[in-house]
């Protein structure tokens, strides 16, 4: 690749510091007008952030925005205008600013007005006409927008068409309202990266304790939809990447069994274990997004073995006592125990799903779980290298990479700006391994589909006829920590993960004002299941409060 003068040009749309985000955007914020065009920034730590006024939309739910452009309360370009608002008000002013939205869509207006016009003339497509929506920054689009991984090695280099899952939320009837933030290249750079962070978009931020981590990957999506600026976003997962800045935003993170939602046109990290799925305020809104985003993608060989599998309409499984009589395992061992006040909220939800009439199978220890994390890496090792460079060469000619060794040397030509504050040891160790047809890869394959499934997630399920196993998904968001990275107490992903197997987080609880979240964790295929368990707790629990946006954690809570 040919070294260029200079990282390439800001979207349009965005300024310079807008698009550096990291070394260059600690010394001034950006923010956006209603219309998606940069203003004028304010200087870091001379402004408060300003107080969350009171917002029309707030916590509104899918179904509630539609029957509200059915009255003709609101149009999908007044939705569209109100997030935008909310957006230029809220995420990229003050000392500590959320840095949630990497880039808004400047078609975002003209689309929601002729979706309008389409409502008046044809009727709604479906629940999703007009809903305003934001995608990570890893899903392609082909429009205006870029599509990075929050690397500036990817900017320009815009894909030739929408993700397939793009190509289904528009024909739905979404609005594509923008892209989010993330860790750069989906976490899966440095062993000790900071989540949130990328040198596109800079640090993306809590909205409950601004100090405090987003969680990552999918940083961007969980603090957008928890502090309101979408109705629903998207994010992807290879483990833990949805469900971690869920429970870190008090969000329902839904990640779909591996092929039940078509990756082409997302960029990769693992074949075995990516997948997209719902970032959302409720459980209703997760079953309304899922029913878009599932469906079978010749590009995508993953997604043949949905064929009838996926459901059109998930909404109906929801049902306020989906509880009752269900078998819930709880695996305490490695997932109980790293945090009393997680521990203590989820003694909470368990007492209340008994109440709801839940048989609670306690304990059910998942097996071989502690023996996963070393072939687990050597696989995302092995496909992060193969299939990043099959999508880098569907980019067709341009100044971005081509391969990952070229990847990496880009980083070390903008270290500055890419390097600045951790390194890039996984990309290195990944550049290291051969081809897929290596018996150290086939070998770790197996081992990890053997241990996670029919020795793991299986044969819990199988010997105590479960219907779903509950445990923390996580700690409360830990401190940015630029210098040291991120300190994780424990979390449980990994068995589903590495499974391809689905999992919900819901929200459980906070502590000191910081959010918890519970997983439902199943079975291939049983996102029906897990749907109706996670509803039926919601709607007991009630437990989300939208974020206040504080400084930091409220100590004197409990």
């Amino acid at each position: 690749m040919k070294k260029p003068d200079s990282p390439p040009g800001p979207p349009a749309g965005l300024s310079r510091r807008a698009l550096l985000g990291g070394t260059a955007a600690a010394t001034a914020l950006v923010t956006w007008d209603v219309h998606g065009r940069a203003v004028a920034a304010a200087p870091s730590g001379k402004e408060a952030p300003p107080a969350a006024k009171p917002f029309a939309l707030e916590e509104l739910t899918v179904a509630e925005l539609q029957a509200a452009m059915v009255s003709g309360e609101h149009t999908a370009q007044g939705l569209t205008e109100r997030y935008l608002a909310r957006i230029a008000a809220l995420d990229a002013v003050g000392p500590l600013p959320l840095r949630s939205v990497i880039e808004l869509n400047p078609d975002a207006l003209a689309m929601a007005a002729a979706l309008d016009q389409e409502r008046r003339e044809k009727g709604a497509r479906g629940p999703l006409h007009g809903i305003p929506v934001l995608l990570k920054d890893n899903i392609a689009t082909a429009d205006k927008m870029e599509t990075t991984a929050g690397s500036l090695a990817l900017v320009g280099a815009r894909p030739g068409r929408d993700a397939f899952l793009v190509e289904r939320l528009r024909a739905a009837g979404a609005v594509i309202l923008g892209k989010t933030n993330l860790s750069e290249w989906a976490n899966f750079r440095s062993t000790r990266s900071t989540s949130g962070w990328s040198a596109r978009g800079g640090q993306t931020r809590n909205p409950y304790a601004r100090d405090r981590t987003p969680s990552g990957s999918s940083s961007g999506a969980g603090t957008a939809t928890a502090a309101n600026f979408c109705a629903v976003s998207v994010g992807t997962e290879t483990d833990g990447s949805i469900v971690s800045p869920s429970a870190a935003a008090s969000l329902v993170g839904l990640k779909p069994t591996v092929g039940l939602v078509s990756r082409a046109g997302i960029i990769p990290i693992s074949r075995s274990q990516d997948t997209a799925g719902p970032m959302t305020r409720t459980v209703a809104d997760a079953a309304a997004l899922l029913g878009v985003l599932a469906g079978v993608d010749p590009a995508d060989a993953a997604t043949a073995a949905s064929r009838g599998k996926a459901p059109t309409d998930y909404t109906r499984f929801l049902d306020v006592d989906g509880l009752k009589g269900a078998r819930i395992g709880v695996p305490r061992e490695h997932y109980f125990g790293y945090h009393a006040a997680t521990d203590a909220r989820m003694e909470d939800a368990l007492a209340l799903m008994k109440s709801r009439g839940a048989i609670l199978v306690d304990p059910a220890p998942i097996p071989l779980v502690e023996k996963l994390q070393a072939p687990e890496l050597e696989v995302l090792l092995y496909e992060f290298k193969a299939g990043l460079e099959a999508y880098l060469a569907t980019l067709g000619e341009g100044r971005a990479p081509r391969t990952l060794a070229e990847l990496i040397r880009f980083n070390e030509e903008h270290a500055a700006d890419e390097l600045a504050f951790f390194g890039q040891e996984l990309l290195h160790q990944a550049q290291a391994k051969g081809p897929l047809t290596d018996k150290t890869y086939v070998k770790a394959l197996q081992d990890c589909r053997r241990m996670s499934r029919a020795q793991g997630l299986d044969a819990v399920m199988k010997k105590h006829r479960l219907d779903a196993l509950v445990a923390p998904t996580e700690a409360p968001p830990g401190l940015v920590d630029l210098v040291n990275g991120d300190h994780w107490l424990g979390s449980s992903s990994t068995p589903a993960a590495v499974a391809g197997y689905p999992t919900i987080t819901v929200p459980a609880g906070y502590v000191r004002g910081l959010p918890v979240g519970l997983s439902f964790i199943g079975r291939a295929w049983s996102e029906p299941v897990l749907l109706k368990l996670a509803y039926a707790y919601e709607q007991a629990s009630k437990i989300r409060r939208p974020p206040t946006f504080a400084a930091t954690a409220d100590l004197g809570a409990r």
